[in-house]
């Protein structure tokens, strides 16, 4: 799904597409971020 090229021929749907690689990649993002405690 990750994939450089845009797989779909209808420009609303490569720009859904679009979308939806972005919330993926974020969401892959903010899995491997580590979580930030403050340490009194």
């Amino acid at each position: 799904m990750l994939s450089p090229k845009l797989t779909l021929h209808n420009y609303n749907a490569q720009v859904s597409e679009s979308l939806a690689n972005m919330k993926a990649m974020n969401k892959v993002i903010r899995l491997s971020m580590p979580v930030r405690q403050q340490i009194n």
